[in-house]
């Protein structure tokens, strides 16, 4: 194409390819030296000519950038969580995994500001002190210095940063870790930022959920209306309105759901294992309502899979990618929604760098909700009911 200047358009910001910067800087340097001027790839006119297009386009790039941050559909980065702000809400910035380390040497020594590397050498750390108990030994739980679904599987967190100090002479991990949840990607934020415009809704189950949503703490949401005269399928009241909350103060999730809520709706009606209730206050008429709602029911999900690798490309960290991937999909699912044996097949197949020349295939795979699984088709969760992934129970056999 030939150059043409940058425009906005039906489309956005639209500038001149890299190609289109140099070609018109050529034809420009050629109207006023003349056509006789080499030109070639080797000559020093033609690099410097491309180092200019290089940084116009560049910098015409950058206001590309700056064009599309003034929206929550285009804009990355920290200028999404600027445009967010707008909305009242913050990227949700992860936890760290933690780990039960058990230090072993002399008794009483201690152990001030400790790390201990894994296999892969990331870094765990102590608390800021740590006394070794009379027996010669103490368990003290670690925290992974990185956010995010870090796993370690036992016997695998045993490397001191700086080697032993005086009277610290072992460290293990007898367990896994407790995994972490990464940093808010773009596009969950921005599903979440649109999910958050419904406050103002039309319906006041909309605002409901994005009231929740909305709510510091807040991570996962799923609310029922069972608007007819009689009890539902899930076992809910008559009228009645069912949140799903995980995350936030208990008190912030129920004044949130005690404003957005439909009059006279009552919370009170699931049929569920533990139904939270918190009272709340009018702010106008000082009057007192109790606001019921579910915490949801962590459901292990054990995942038993047969893979054949090709070596030496399938090494045992293509292995523990794999379990880390299977881990992070289980933990990622909404509340209440079904943990599909295709997507887990398709999980574990995604830690192949190349899936048209894979190192490795997956020739056996079954799933359960108990050890030593057995089911090889979809598992149906309640309601209230959230899957959750430990790398503890995902067992890979090659």
């Amino acid at each position: 194409m030939a150059y043409a200047p940058p425009q906005i358009t039906s489309a956005g910001l639209v500038i001149p390819s890299f190609n289109d910067i140099q070609q018109s800087l050529i034809d420009t340097y050629q109207t006023i030296y003349g056509t006789t001027v080499y030109l070639g790839n080797d000559s020093a006119d033609y690099q410097w000519i491309s180092a200019i297009a290089q940084k116009l386009y560049d910098n015409m790039t950058l206001g590309v950038l700056s064009y599309n941050s003034r929206s929550p559909l285009t804009a990355v980065g920290v200028d999404l969580d600027g445009v967010v702000k707008i909305n009242g809400i913050a990227r949700n910035t992860g936890s760290p995994s933690t780990v039960v380390l058990t230090l072993s040497g002399t008794a009483f020594a201690e152990v001030t500001n400790g790390q201990v590397a894994d296999v892969n050498g990331i870094i765990w750390a102590l608390p800021q002190t740590v006394t070794i108990g009379s027996g010669g030994n103490v368990n003290v739980t670690a925290v992974c210095e990185q956010n995010g679904a870090i796993s370690a599987v036992p016997g695998t967190v045993t490397t001191p940063v700086g080697g032993f100090t005086a009277g610290w002479t072992g460290v293990t991990n007898s367990g896994s870790a407790v995994v972490g949840t990464p940093t808010e990607a773009d596009s969950q934020l921005r599903g979440r930022q649109s999910v958050s415009v419904a406050l103002p809704s039309e319906t006041r189950l909309a605002g409901t959920t994005a009231g929740l949503l909305a709510t510091p703490g807040v991570t996962r949401v799923n609310v029922l209306e069972n608007q007819t005269s009689s009890t539902d399928g899930f076992g809910n009241e008559s009228h009645s309105l069912t949140c799903v909350v995980e995350g936030g103060a208990d008190l912030a999730v129920a004044t949130s759901i005690f404003t957005n809520r439909g009059i006279g709706c009552n919370t009170l009606g699931a049929t569920v294992p533990t139904m939270t209730e918190v009272v709340v206050t009018d702010p106008n008429s000082g009057n007192t309502t109790t606001i019921g709602f579910v915490r949801p029911t962590d459901v292990p999900i054990y995942v038993s899979l047969t893979v054949n690798g090709l070596t030496p490309a399938f090494t045992t960290a293509t292995q523990a990618a794999i379990i880390a991937a299977l881990v992070t999909y289980l933990n990622s699912l909404a509340i209440g929604e079904v943990v599909s044996y295709t997507a887990i097949v398709s999980v574990a197949m995604s830690q192949n760098p190349n899936l048209s020349a894979p190192i490795y295939s997956v020739t056996a795979l079954t799933t359960g909700v108990a050890s030593s699984p057995v089911g090889t088709t979809d598992i149906d969760l309640d309601f209230y009911q959230v899957s959750e992934g430990i790398t503890g129970n995902i067992v890979l056999t090659t």
